[in-house]
């Protein structure tokens, strides 16, 4: 008798180890599953701020103005537009007949 209440002894404690280990290890998951879905909403959030910035960057007049301001770029003409043929010669554009209205 002695023998088997030994074993048993072993078997009901090596059981009990096992479950607190399992239950911290539990906890351990559930507290890093915790931190990864918090992560998650701080980064869809920075994503949608972003998207937002991105937008108002992005509006027409805005990039319009960046275009003639820091690029110096102009709107295109026909009396300032070129066209190259294959030989690599350049030849000028025609000017656009003038309406009545006084706009081509």
């Amino acid at each position: 008798m002695t023998r088997i209440s030994v074993v048993l002894l072993l078997a009901v404690m090596a059981s009990a180890l096992y479950l607190v280990h399992t239950q911290y290890q539990s906890r351990r998951l559930y507290t890093e599953l915790d931190r990864a879905l918090a992560e998650s909403r701080r980064l869809e959030t920075e994503h949608q701020r972003l998207q937002v910035e991105k937008r108002a960057q992005a509006t027409p007049l805005r990039v319009e103005r960046l275009a003639r301001d820091k690029l110096q770029m102009r709107t295109a003409t026909p009396a300032i537009t070129q066209y190259v043929t294959a030989d690599g010669a350049p030849v000028v554009a025609p000017a656009a007949p003038v309406a009545a209205g006084g706009r081509p």
